[in-house]
């Protein structure tokens, strides 16, 4: 079994407990996933299924949430699962405050990871140093931040906004959430988060665990080929020779006319001058054989093979 599994994460789960459970449902021993949700968060958790975990790293970027974000708290974590450092009610504040502010975190910014987060430093993670009583500050990291909606709004003594937040990789919600508190000087904390969509999975279609099992025992599940979840990609279609000699780890000659733009983009030919283009490679008969590279030999462009998916003896031809 190769493919993806778009997984709807329950609450209190880590990721790698969703790793593990599906590994058990499916009976497979290869199985990874892209983008890291915490515990505490639910939604969208992308899974690889077999040799499909080679192509987690090829997977689109982008990241949706939807956030609630509680105002006058301030905790170890940035979230609701540590403990709390201030608890100090903000009856005053009001939506337009919170609107005014929400622009200073669009586009690209310098965030400081949480302290309690997976960052490595010196070999540790931060929640590793953090559980010890080890306080080491992470450096900024430029992460992207595309748009922030307000989807609603909850005044009181801990006034609450929900946000819907679309992000590049390795942006963190918790620090958003902290980072807002703080310009506003009432402290802030996630009060939870969803994500809805990852690496182009979306949340309404993803499957819950127990729907995943419900299809296992049924003999229903499919996993999403990994044509379709790689469309972001432009395409190559290689004729009978080349494409066996490809699968063969060998380097074949292209063309700049040879390749399509992805289909998210619409169909027709593109052109590139430069090399290193990553392409989605298939077969001339639209079977997916694996992700390849441009580079430019000394004839001219060659593809050499980054990830051979298809088998060269068993090529449908």
């Amino acid at each position: 079994m190769h493919g993806f599994l778009n997984l709807n994460k329950p609450f209190g789960f880590t990721s790698h407990d969703g790793v593990a459970k599906v590994r058990r449902l499916l009976k497979l021993k290869r199985v990874g996933h892209a983008g890291t949700l915490d515990p505490a968060a639910t939604g969208v958790l992308p899974i690889a299924l077999g040799r499909a975990t080679r192509l987690l790293q090829f997977l689109r970027q982008d990241k949706a949430y939807r956030a609630t974000i509680r105002f006058g708290i301030r905790t170890t974590t940035d979230d609701l699962e540590g403990e709390t450092l201030l608890a100090q009610p903000a009856p005053e504040l009001d939506l337009e405050t919170v609107k005014a502010l929400l622009p200073h975190f669009q586009g690209t910014l310098q965030q400081v990871p949480p302290d309690y987060s997976a960052i490595q430093i010196q070999g540790k993670r931060l929640y590793e140093l953090a559980r010890k009583g080890e306080t080491i500050a992470a450096q900024p990291r430029s992460v992207e931040v595309f748009s922030i909606e307000v989807l609603g709004w909850r005044s009181g003594e801990f006034p609450e906004v929900d946000l819907a937040i679309a992000c590049g990789s390795g942006t963190y919600i918790r620090a958003i959430a902290r980072d807002l508190g703080n310009a506003l000087k009432t402290g802030g904390t996630l009060a939870a988060l969803i994500r809805t969509a990852s690496s182009g999975f979306e949340l309404a279609n993803s499957l819950t665990l127990e729907e995943l099992e419900i299809q296992v025992q049924e003999g229903r599940f499919q996993p999403i080929l990994p044509q379709l979840a790689l469309e972001h990609l432009p395409v190559i279609a290689l004729s009978d020779s080349p494409a066996r000699r490809w699968c063969q780890g060998q380097k074949v000659e292209v063309s700049e006319s040879d390749w399509a733009a992805p289909s998210a983009e619409g169909a027709g030919k593109t052109t590139v001058s430069t090399a290193n283009l990553v392409l989605r490679v298939h077969h001339r008969n639209s079977q997916f054989l694996g992700i390849g590279q441009v580079t430019r030999g000394p004839t001219g462009l060659v593809l050499s093979p980054k990830v051979v998916f298809a088998d060269a003896e068993g090529l449908i031809i």
